[in-house]
């Protein structure tokens, strides 16, 4: 049987044809050589066969032959899980991506549970965030302390970070080029933890994660989509401390939280 009639007898599957050349390349990796693979615009190679394998290759040998050979390859072939939240950590670094980094403390990377069904997304660290390297720790972590409670959840339980991850000057909001450096990590640790809800604490956070150009009082209080998720925009806690009267409103946000974790 020549190599066009094994060509025919063989499965036209592509995706066969597929693993078939992935397979090739994972053993020339290795260094191993021998096997027969016509690259485009190369001049065929000529192998010489012993005579004991001079009988024509029947298309059952050819296929078990192929079969046993993707088996090995993906079993060496490595199988990565999902990125982990110190995996995402380690890649950050010493941060010096944005001017941010020169009037730092402590990079304020996140603090909950990796496997948080809920992750609160502020704007960005204040002066005791970055004295301590933890997120919402000041008077606004206080109040969404007793709103987390409110949802019957304790801190430990949620995911808690920040669009930036050093604190800009003066509390000023985060400008785009220090967003642009930072959120691509913000975006990862929320896919490595895959919540089922979002939270995002004020407008900052809204334009960041959902791209809302609108003002944060036409979006408050809704679920959007976002992914496999939900995501929904309440207002930031350190502007509740400012505006006491709409502490209830944030109260009435987060019991809309609750019923939708509820479900």
């Amino acid at each position: 049987m020549n190599r066009a009639q094994v060509r025919e007898d063989m499965p036209s599957d592509s995706s066969l044809h597929e693993k078939i050349a992935a397979y090739l390349e994972f053993q020339e990796e290795l260094g191993v050589e021998g096997f027969y693979r016509r690259r485009a615009g190369s001049v065929p190679r000529t192998r010489t066969r012993s005579p004991r394998d001079s009988r024509p290759l029947s298309a059952g040998a050819v296929e078990g032959s192929v079969a046993q050979s993707l088996s090995l390859f993906e079993a060496s072939a490595p199988k990565r899980g999902p990125e982990t939240l110190d995996e995402i950590r380690t890649d950050l670094g010493d941060c010096q991506r944005c001017k941010l980094a020169a009037g730092r403390k402590h990079i304020v990377f996140g603090q909950g549970s990796p496997k948080a069904q809920l992750v609160f997304v502020g704007e960005g660290p204040g002066a005791d965030e970055d004295e301590q390297g933890l997120p919402f720790v000041g008077r606004a972590g206080q109040l969404l302390n007793r709103m987390i409670q409110l949802v019957g959840m304790k801190r430990e339980e949620v995911y808690i970070c920040n669009v930036v991850k050093c604190r800009p000057p003066g509390n000023r909001p985060p400008e785009k080029d220090e967003v642009d450096a930072c959120s691509p990590f913000l975006f990862r640790q929320i896919e490595a933890i895959r919540p089922k809800l979002v939270c995002c604490l004020g407008a900052p956070a809204m334009r960041t994660v959902l791209g809302i150009t609108e003002g944060i009082s036409k979006v408050r209080g809704q679920f959007r989509d976002y992914g496999v998720a939900k995501a929904f925009v309440t207002f930031h806690p350190a502007y509740i401390l400012r505006n006491p009267r709409d502490e209830k409103i944030l109260r009435e946000d987060f019991e809309s939280i609750r019923r939708f974790l509820s479900k």
